[in-house]
């Protein structure tokens, strides 16, 4: 990566100012349901402290849109991180202001503030030159390692780039090393598995793996776009009629491109996704009337699995099914299941592929689950991320 680390930097006792993704999932309660995103941050967290640098901390967590909700506050976040590190987590009323200020300008060497939730301000979101001068203005230092918001150019991951040096957290410098590597130099075979519901949000990150990509595998509702455009009987599965014509350029492009397009020859259908009382599996790639397909059928995850034993490197962005439904979550638990067998470098696509992968216990046997859906979308598309862009060079 040309860009600065926090090991790149000297912050021997100084206030380090890090932005983290602590947007974690809480119950109706405020308790923390899923502390991943926490848990993620340590090793960043960590060595700063063995620096004996002063950690500000912030981040946001939900969508207040600029207003105080306490439901959005972060404060169960600070409780549980004290407890992963066995040390005080100081919960500070705001992010900007004179109390903020001077309880930050107080701290000694290894002591750690949280801010409270930066998207209680609107011009967090707007990149407000204010705002960020504001926060820049309580650290030495900025550390970039909340990867899930670098496709945003926010206050917080690029307005306050013009006011500290920065560098990229352990986890950015992670995410960065693994998605540079796919989209640069990838290992032959390359595989990219592509899932989800729509063929619109994926057309960007397609084309730009045309060129890189040995095989293209598709499942999810997507396919069924992809099958109809070539007459293939669909039934009453999810479609994107607007995106055939699509479809088509694509499937040609591919021919074109030596790119392998490999669509489901079978399915798993149901009459009714409602109740799910009635589901069967076909014979062939053609869906019935009536009948919506919800996953790949067995001899998909057969062709699929054959495909992915064969490579050396695999992208996977997307669920082949409705995952969250166990009746129709067979195939993407399948292919999970075939990509943590191999020796493959694995890289997963955050948000409902990581989602997948921990449903069924497999995250310690990927090699890479990037902790940002968008983010790691963006990067695929082989689009700049402001939050990247804006660190400092090595």
């Amino acid at each position: 990566m040309d860009k600065k680390t926090i090991k790149d930097i000297d912050i021997r006792g100084k206030r380090v100012l890090i932005r983290v993704d602590f947007n974690v999932p809480l119950d109706e309660n405020q308790k923390i349901t899923d502390d991943k995103r926490i848990r993620a941050a340590l090793d960043t967290i960590k060595y700063a402290l063995s620096q004996n640098a002063k950690l500000i901390l912030m981040s946001h967590l939900g969508r207040p849109k600029g207003e105080i909700k306490p439901e959005y506050s972060l404060k169960p976040v600070a409780a549980r991180l004290s407890e992963l590190l066995g040390c005080p987590v100081k919960m500070l009323n705001d992010c900007i202001g004179p109390e903020v200020n001077e309880q930050v300008m107080s701290m000694k060497s290894k002591d750690i503030v949280l801010l409270e939730n930066l998207r209680y301000h609107k011009e967090e979101t707007k990149n407000d030159e204010q705002f960020a001068k504001e926060l820049a203005e309580l650290g030495e230092i900025f550390v970039n390692d909340a990867f899930g918001t670098c496709h945003r150019a926010h206050a917080s991951t690029e307005g306050i780039t013009h006011y500290l040096e920065s560098a990229g957290g352990f986890l950015v410098g992670k995410e960065i090393e693994f998605f540079q590597k796919v989209i640069t130099a990838p290992e032959k075979p390359f595989i990219f598995i592509l899932g989800g519901a729509k063929v619109s949000d994926k057309i960007p990150v397609i084309e730009n793996m045309m060129n890189k990509a040995d095989a293209i595998l598709i499942g999810g509702a997507m396919a069924y776009t992809f099958m109809k455009a070539q007459g293939i009987a669909v039934g009453s599965s999810r479609v994107e009629n607007e995106m055939i014509e699509t479809a088509l350029k694509i499937l040609d492009k591919a021919v074109s491109c030596g790119v392998e397009i490999v669509l489901p020859v079978d399915h798993v259908i149901t009459d009714n996704f409602e109740k799910s009382e009635n589901v069967k599996t076909t014979e062939s790639k053609d869906i019935p009337d009536g009948w919506m397909g919800v996953d790949i059928g067995p001899a998909t995850v057969s062709l699929f699995s054959e495909k992915i034993e064969k490579s050396k490197m695999i992208v996977w962005n997307g669920p082949v099914g409705v995952f969250e439904k166990d009746k129709f979550s067979k195939g993407t638990k399948a292919i999970g299941e075939v990509i943590a067998q191999t020796d493959t470098v694995s890289v997963i696509g955050g948000g409902d592929t990581a989602a997948a992968v921990a449903k069924f216990g497999l995250e310690d046997k990927m090699v890479h689950i990037s902790t940002g859906g968008g983010a790691s979308l963006e990067y695929l598309e082989g689009k700049i991320l402001p939050g990247i862009a804006a660190l400092s060079d090595k």
